[in-house]
């Protein structure tokens, strides 16, 4: 009776994933601060290191974060030789897409970017922001 009801359609419901993997993978938790030197975004990357993450400016000012191409698991898959039968595999390399537009006043050339215990830190200095003139007397001539 079990297997009836539990079988079939149903089991992949409750044991399975309850949406496609792909609707999991659109972005990243992020932080973003703002100090007065720098923007700083910190994003979640869990599990990935320097080289599994591509960080760039496009368009000028949109800084885009993604996940490379999942090449891991093929290789996990050769390691375990050609008789080799996997039965649930979930434990992929997560993947994820995120753009910010970047503020008008950042130096986009000196952008850092570093990986450290799964969070990505992205910092984008500022352009310093011009020195108010101070103020000074203007002498008024007259023609009296």
């Amino acid at each position: 009776m079990a297997d009836l009801f539990f079988g079939g359609p149903f089991r992949r419901l409750l044991y399975g994933r309850p949406f496609p993997a792909e609707w999991a993978s659109a972005t990243a938790a992020m932080d973003w601060i703002e100090t007065p030197t720098s923007h700083v975004l910190r994003i979640n990357v869990p599990g990935l290191g320097k080289d599994d993450v591509k960080v760039q400016v496009e368009d000028g000012n949109v800084l885009s974060v993604r996940s490379t191409p999942p090449a891991e698991k093929e290789r996990e898959r050769e390691k375990e030789g050609k008789g080799a039968v996997w039965h649930v595999a979930e434990r992929g390399r997560p993947e994820f897409a995120r753009e910010v537009a970047l503020p008008a006043d950042v130096r986009v050339e000196q952008i850092r970017a570093s990986v450290d215990n799964g969070v990505l830190t992205v910092v984008v200095p500022k352009e310093p922001s011009p020195a108010r003139p101070r103020p000074r007397p203007i002498a008024v001539s007259s023609k009296l």
